[in-house]
């Protein structure tokens, strides 16, 4: 690893670990328990066009497991892995497919997150009942998504301006 790429994985991993404390302080209050920004998946979607997707990975873990140890439970650490891995996977399958944006794939991944999450609630509350929050949560996962995906887009234009220059 070259010391550019690991100075940006280190800037990246904090900068995630900030938008997750940031996060965690607002009140978020959407009606609908669990549902939040997810103003971290910027760095995330980002660092997945900008580095090798193992070391994207690498940034989505720690932040999971550094922002759960210090603001949150091993209960939240369980669900944001399970939503985190199955959102980087599919992101980074539609990311090689090489016909979605960077948007649709912020997309993709902000709905995935809330189908991991949903599946390990389920298997945790172990009543299938739980899974009447499937629209609401896709539906929040698709502007979320949608938000985080533009976001993303834009910096990474930035992003790629200035990294020619350096």
């Amino acid at each position: 690893m070259t010391t550019k790429r690991a100075a940006y994985c280190a800037m990246l991993t904090a900068l995630a670990m900030i938008f997750g404390y940031v996060e965690a302080l607002i009140p978020f209050g959407f009606g609908i328990p669990g549902v939040k920004l997810g103003l971290a998946n910027i760095v995330i979607v980002l660092a997945l066009y900008i580095l090798p997707a193992y070391q994207a990975l690498a940034i989505q873990l720690m932040r999971i497991v550094l922002v759960s140890f210090l603001f949150g439970n091993l209960s939240m650490m369980i669900y944001s892995l399970a939503g985190g891995i199955l959102s980087f996977l599919v992101m980074c399958l539609l990311k090689r497919m090489k016909g979605f944006s960077v948007t649709g794939v912020s997309i993709a991944g902000g709905v995935s997150h809330n189908i991991g999450q949903l599946t390990v609630a389920v298997l945790v509350v172990q009543n299938l009942k739980i899974a009447f929050y499937f629209p609401a949560l896709m539906l929040a996962g698709l502007v979320t998504g949608g938000v985080i995906g533009i976001l993303a887009d834009r910096i990474k234009l930035v992003f790629d301006h200035v990294d020619g220059q350096i």
